[in-house]
């Protein structure tokens, strides 16, 4: 699902369980039209105590989000750098190994006395 219609649909969810919430603490009286004063102060309440709480809650979510972030990110720098090591020290190995089975061969010394040109 495209994340922007993913926020919406939440959005969407999220406003109509504050409605349903406030309207059924606040609303006493369903046969008038409008509501009374005291049902219109106690919405206008509700309303503001949920989009206050969701406001601090989403900004608690973003620096908590944020410190995992960095957390992870300095995991994988690290196991990076543990990889990277780890393969140097292989390579020298790897060296060491090659160079203690070498062979070596000697090189015969020209033969001295007998130079024809």
């Amino acid at each position: 699902m495209d994340s922007n219609l993913r926020n919406l649909k939440d959005f969407f969810t999220l406003y109509n369980k504050v409605t349903e919430l406030c309207f059924s603490r606040c609303v006493d009286n369903l046969s008038q039209r409008d509501l009374g004063g005291n049902e219109d102060l106690c919405v206008d309440r509700c309303v503001t105590k949920f989009a206050r709480f969701n406001q601090n809650m989403m900004k608690v979510y973003v620096d908590v989000q944020t410190t995992i972030n960095a957390k992870r990110m300095e995991e994988m720098e690290e196991n990076a750098r543990k990889a990277e090591q780890q393969q140097r020290e292989q390579e020298k190995e790897r060296l060491k190994e090659a160079a203690a089975t070498a062979v070596l061969t000697p090189v015969q010394p020209p033969v001295a006395g007998n130079l024809s040109m």
